[in-house]
């Protein structure tokens, strides 16, 4: 014959704990009571239910003065452990954040991937955001050093130490000057960018890396006209004249500019990012349930 379950103690009263806390702080029932806007026996009654609860003693008297036990400070800290814990809950269903929300991202993400899903976040009442403009690797550090609740980044590989859900799969296409002469053409191989003067990022990085083998795989010369970081200073490059650029397809080309497609080029994916041990309140979740949205609504349909 199985032996029932005790039964459990009721919960202790959020009220006797908040006034506790206040006697605790004080150390005299007069001066809590006018801080608690109650009269001195409410407030002397309910520190005592509190502690006839807990079948401890959580105050002495030394002489005059009134001092806490070892169980009053622990009750005095698990008391204001709960009140802020309140709080906070009740700011995140509010939409209030106690500081703002942290999403790294690159400048081109944010400018041409992340539009839809950070206008979704940012609707929300008293919700706020904050940006930090990072590469790949400055985003992913910011993730993990928490500098970033959350980051949006392509990765070639997902570490083990994020959690990591693609968000965007991006090709790659030409922006050129609207007369230029493969404008007339509207699909491209690599063979028409011979002797081709490109706008291109500094050498080392994962862009010009790529466009370097690819380039060299397909035997194309071609040679540098301007080194510039950041999709937005490369497309007014383009706009200004400087050369033709190879840039990520969700870049609109700059007004007088035309885009076409360059299929034969790998396309990259990018990421959502968030440490997985991360505590994440309401604000957090919703920034993160934004991006998987969005990127559900950029997925191609079947």
């Amino acid at each position: 014959m199985s032996t029932p379950d005790p039964p459990l103690d009721p919960p202790l009263d959020a009220e006797w704990l908040r006034t506790f806390a206040v006697f605790a702080e004080h150390l005299n029932f007069t001066r809590a009571a006018e801080r608690l806007a109650l009269s001195q026996p409410a407030v002397h009654g309910q520190v005592r239910r509190l502690a006839e609860h807990l079948g401890v003693a959580l105050y002495r008297r030394d002489g005059r003065a009134l001092r806490l036990t070892d169980a009053g400070e622990a009750t005095r800290t698990f008391a204001l452990e709960q009140l802020a814990r309140s709080a906070r809950f009740v700011d995140d269903l509010r939409g209030f954040a106690h500081g703002p929300i942290v999403l790294a991202a690159g400048e081109g993400s944010l400018l041409y991937l992340l539009g839809d899903a950070l206008t979704a976040f940012t609707a929300r009442r008293g919700v706020r955001l904050r940006l930090l403009v990072r590469d790949a690797a400055g985003t992913l550090d910011a993730v993990r050093t928490h500098a970033a609740h959350i980051g949006v980044a392509p990765l070639a590989q997902v570490p083990g130490d994020v959690e990591a859900v693609p968000f965007a799969e991006v090709g790659q296409h030409l922006v050129m000057p609207a007369d230029d002469p493969l404008a007339a053409k509207t699909a491209l191989a690599l063979a028409d960018l011979a002797h081709a003067r490109l706008i291109v990022p500094p050498a080392g990085g994962p862009h010009r890396s790529a466009l370097e083998d690819a380039l060299a795989a397909a035997r194309v010369p071609w040679s540098v006209a301007v080194e510039v970081r950041g999709w937005p200073l490369t497309l007014r490059c383009v706009s200004l004249g400087l050369g033709r650029a190879i840039v990520n397809a969700c870049c609109p080309p700059p007004p007088g500019c035309v885009a076409r497609p360059l299929d034969m080029l790998p396309t990259r994916t990018w990421y959502a990012i968030r440490r997985p041990d991360a505590a994440s309140g309401l604000p957090e979740r919703s920034l993160w349930r934004a991006l998987l949205d969005a990127a559900a609504d950029r997925a191609p349909r079947s």
